[in-house]
């Protein structure tokens, strides 16, 4: 399933900070960030149902995040 969340994730250090905790996470899913959309999404392709996961991960390191439908 594809998961798609607006972020305020806006340079690319900061994506590259953010990586190795999504990979703890989500270790088998495909993800990235689209920093040149203006909505900074965040498009992750995993089996598993990671919202809650993926908004509190990215809270905690001081960015809002929330699932577009």
């Amino acid at each position: 399933m594809i998961y798609v969340f607006k972020t305020s994730v806006n340079r690319k250090i900061q994506a590259k900070k953010l990586k190795p905790h999504i990979d703890q996470i989500l270790p088998k899913a495909k993800w990235n960030f689209d920093l040149e959309d203006r909505d900074k999404i965040l498009r992750i392709d995993s089996e598993e149902n990671i919202v809650f996961e993926i908004i509190g991960l990215l809270n905690i390191h001081k960015f809002d995040c929330e699932e577009l439908e």
